[in-house]
């Protein structure tokens, strides 16, 4: 191979090399780096447990109250909010499953 084609095929090497490395993704950061706060939902049954009391306690029927937003207190309570047909609810309940209680916001 003459010195001239191995010049050529030093670059286009190269090339290639630089063009296959703009492909590779970078791994996103990890959770604890994101700057977005994390926020810990509520388990979906547990908020189907406060979508029943706040049925029984306003009268609504339950197929009209959706949950809205769930976040964790503490390590064993769960703040749900609710709209039971268009008024807006709080519920409080336990990892056990245990309402705590039900108020209107």
């Amino acid at each position: 191979m003459s010195a001239k084609q191995s010049s050529i095929l030093a670059v286009a090497l190269g090339f290639m090399a630089q063009s296959l490395s703009a492909c590779v993704s970078t791994p996103p950061p990890a959770p604890e780096q994101m700057s977005r706060t994390q926020v810990e939902t509520a388990p979906a049954d547990l908020q189907l447990l406060c979508a029943n009391a706040v049925a029984k306690a306003s009268g609504v029927d339950s197929a009209k109250i959706l949950p809205i937003s769930s976040s964790k207190i503490d390590s064993k309570t769960y703040q749900v909010e609710l709209d039971a047909g268009g008024k807006k609810t709080s519920c409080l309940v336990d990892t056990e499953g245990n309402v705590k209680s039900v108020e209107p916001i």
